[in-house]
């Protein structure tokens, strides 16, 4: 039987020529699996550009046509945005949102975003002492979740901010709705995105509390209203609450408003007279 020799040699080749294939592969997949993984290292976003912002305002030269400010439609496409209304002191309230449903890296915020059509961000002014600046930069640095607003931070000019804030969002995101929330409520987002998911026969909507109540006379009392002689006893009827959505035919408006605008100090919320 002379062919048996040569048969079992050529197996034996054979068997070695696999075996060295097979390494080969497992070497090659080896190298794909941490290609593909690097860029998941630490949990950061690598390969996306910032989503923090700083939004200024040219005071000197606005575009308008009819009386309307113009937007560059270049803005990211989302079904809401929410801005967490944020300040220097409330860095635990950042924290203790960012271990619950806020998530704390910029590859969560994305997700959360694909999942339910909204965009969070915390929404900041700024403010002349530079060791809280510092501390802000590092922040956005480490979490990338903000937008600073070009107005100084301070209770007096909440109204203020409140109308930047929505000249900001509507400039920097296409959305049907904006969001108005405070940094110390605890918010179910697939809830949140659910309500605004929903139908509405009017294209002027607003969702959330409204409430009116008593003007403040007196300077010594917290909500004192320094213009309370052009409003009379009592305050007109209100957006109230912790956190509160507009439409963007609503914010559009809001936008085309003229920064010369009066705003008022009302309890718990801040009202733009227009």
């Amino acid at each position: 039987m002379p062919s048996l020799p040569h048969k079992s040699f050529f197996n034996s080749r054979q068997t070695i020529s696999s075996r060295r294939s097979s390494c080969l592969i497992l070497v090659f997949l080896f190298f794909a699996i941490i290609v593909f993984l690097k860029p998941f290292r630490d949990n950061r976003c690598t390969t996306t550009n910032p989503r923090s912002v700083r939004v200024t305002w040219d005071r000197t030269a606005a575009t308008t046509t009819g009386g309307r400010n113009v937007v560059v439609d270049d803005r990211h496409k989302v079904m809401a945005f929410v801005g967490i209304q944020t300040g220097f002191r409330s860095v635990g309230r950042r924290q203790s949102l960012r271990k619950t449903w806020f998530p704390s890296d910029p590859n969560g915020l994305e997700r959360l975003e694909e999942a339910t059509g909204l965009a969070f961000r915390f929404v900041i002014g700024r403010t002349n002492d530079k060791s809280k600046m510092s501390a802000l930069k590092r922040e956005i640095a480490e979490y990338d979740d903000f937008i600073q607003l070009d107005i100084e931070e301070e209770y007096s000019k909440l109204p203020y901010k409140t109308l930047a804030f929505f000249k900001a969002a509507y400039a920097l995101f296409d959305a049907e709705f904006y969001v108005k929330a405070d940094d110390d409520i605890y918010l179910r987002p697939d809830r949140l995105s659910l309500l605004i998911a929903k139908e509405r026969s009017h294209s002027q909507t607003y969702i959330g509390c409204m409430k009116k109540g008593p003007v403040f006379t007196d300077p010594k009392l917290k909500w004192y209203e320094p213009l309370s002689n052009l409003l009379g006893k009592e305050y007109f009827l209100h957006a109230y609450g912790p956190i509160y959505a507009l439409s963007a035919d609503v914010v559009q408006s809001l936008v085309a408003l003229k920064n010369n605008r009066q705003a008022f100090l009302c309890p718990q919320l801040y009202c733009l007279f227009t």
